[in-house]
């Protein structure tokens, strides 16, 4: 199977209509199969799986040597890979420990003390696509996005917990925007809360609100967000900054559907709706101590991925035409648009979209210009600078982002890359110190 424009890595075309949109596609889903304290076992992979010794997880492996949430696999056009998720023992492909690695057919692949056999035999599934190129705001017709569509129209009828993953720019918004007005609840409440825009102290008060005289400055009694949106859906943005000491407590809401207001002692019925996003990987962060799993089960009842744009490149035509002006007539030239579809765009959708309202502005060949630089910045072969133009959650990230890595490669110098000394040093787990460092590419350089 060879790989065409706009489609997931795992995905091909079977048939396209006369003018080139796609009919129907097939999916590889290769097997795994392996034996552990339940027997011997079979799995089919479809996309992604996590793999752990947790109940809730997509693979199942009954050994203790196994972590929780220990590994995911992914069948792609060339086959399945794998990627550790922190484990406690590491994740092995024929007997050589990886991060992320791609399994020949017949590998073997060995978690804890279970080997699990990886076979390429069964043949291409259909893939369910959406019949159109819209969903609510959502925008594309690439195979990627239709089939998230599909997805997203089997979930919106549903009241399951729904969390969203995707970079940066890729549109977690909209798409629980989407979620929430498909649904039996469109006509209530939705509700949005940052979790990475507002302090410890201030997030509890928004979320559950707060009786009057609760705190300094709180002169009246006031609804929180969760309690807002009774009858809708509440939208939990960037859940993966929300600090340790706040997540038992939205656990409970979660669980039992109640809040109780700060300064008030009685907890309040509330009928909602979670869905919620981030653009880290909590099964990481789980694994590092950095996210409680009880919390990021109760979240993933009903996990989404959103693709970045570089894989859905069929749609950069469709969406920049989208962006202009209403009334705005003439066709792309095809020499832009295949520019267009080889940039990185780290900045996903949202990024295009600035480039579309530079383009207007200045000309495309400069709005092109400035893409490039934007890329070079993001991947640190430059200074960071305050870019105005830039949202502000946006500008948060690059600067996160910035001061991690300067932090980790300072103290892996300093204490000549002891690990534990630097995870000592920073208050950290080891394990989240190697997930820092393998997040950031660093590598030790001789003698240091």
């Amino acid at each position: 199977m060879s790989n065409q424009q706009g489609l997931p890595p795992d995905v091909t075309v079977v048939q396209r209509d006369a003018l080139g949109a796609t009919l129907s596609a097939t999916r590889r889903r290769p097997q795994l199969r392996w034996t552990d304290g339940n027997g011997p076992r079979a799995a089919t992979l479809d996309g992604r799986a996590v793999l752990g010794s947790a109940q809730s997880v997509d693979i199942t492996v009954h050994d203790p040597a196994v972590s929780r949430l220990h590994l995911e696999f992914e069948a792609r056009e060339d086959g399945v890979w794998v990627r550790d998720l922190g484990s406690r023992n590491g994740t092995f492909v024929e007997g050589v420990m990886v991060q992320c690695a791609r399994v020949p057919d017949g590998g073997r692949v060995q978690a804890g003390s279970t080997t699990l056999q990886v076979s390429y035999e069964p043949a291409p599934a259909p893939v369910d696509l959406w019949p159109g190129d819209r969903f609510g705001p959502l925008l594309g017709r690439s195979v990627a996005m239709r089939e998230l569509f599909a997805r997203l129209a089997r979930i919106a009828p549903t009241d399951s917990t729904v969390l969203l993953h995707g970079e940066t720019g890729t549109g977690k918004e909209l798409v629980a925007e989407a979620l929430h007005n498909t649904s039996p609840r469109a006509q209530q409440p939705f509700v949005i809360v940052d979790c990475g825009a507002l302090p410890e102290n201030l997030l509890e008060a928004e979320l559950f609100g707060h009786a009057k005289g609760a705190f300094t400055g709180a002169a009246n009694a006031r609804a929180g967000a969760i309690e807002t949106a009774d009858g809708g859906t509440v939208f939990l943005d960037e859940i993966g900054e929300m600090p340790l000491s706040m997540q038992p407590k939205l656990l409970r809401a979660i669980e039992s559907r109640t809040v109780r207001r700060l300064g008030e002692t009685q907890y309040r019925k509330v009928n909602v709706r979670f869905i919620s996003a981030t653009h880290r990987d909590l099964r990481t962060m789980v694994n590092a101590g950095a996210f409680r799993e009880d919390l990021y089960f109760r979240l993933s009842v009903l996990p989404v991925n959103i693709p970045p744009l570089r894989q859905r490149t069929e749609d950069i035509a469709l969406l920049v035409q989208h962006f202009l002006p209403q009334g705005a007539a003439g066709a792309l030239a095809p020499e832009l648009v295949r520019e267009l579809s080889a940039r990185p765009w780290l900045g996903n959708v949202r990024e295009l979209r600035n480039f579309v309202e530079r383009a207007i502005a200045l000309g495309a060949r400069e709005a092109l210009a400035m893409v490039g630089d934007g890329a070079k910045r993001s991947t640190g072969a430059g200074p960071l600078g305050v870019d105005l133009d830039q949202p502000f959650k946006d500008l948060r990230e690059r600067w996160l982002d910035h001061l991690e890595r300067e932090y980790i490669t300072g103290l892996l110098a300093r204490h000549h890359w002891n690990v534990s000394a630097v995870a000592q040093a920073a208050g950290l787990d080891r394990t989240y110190v190697h997930r820092l460092i393998r997040k950031h590419d660093l590598e030790r350089t001789p003698g240091a």
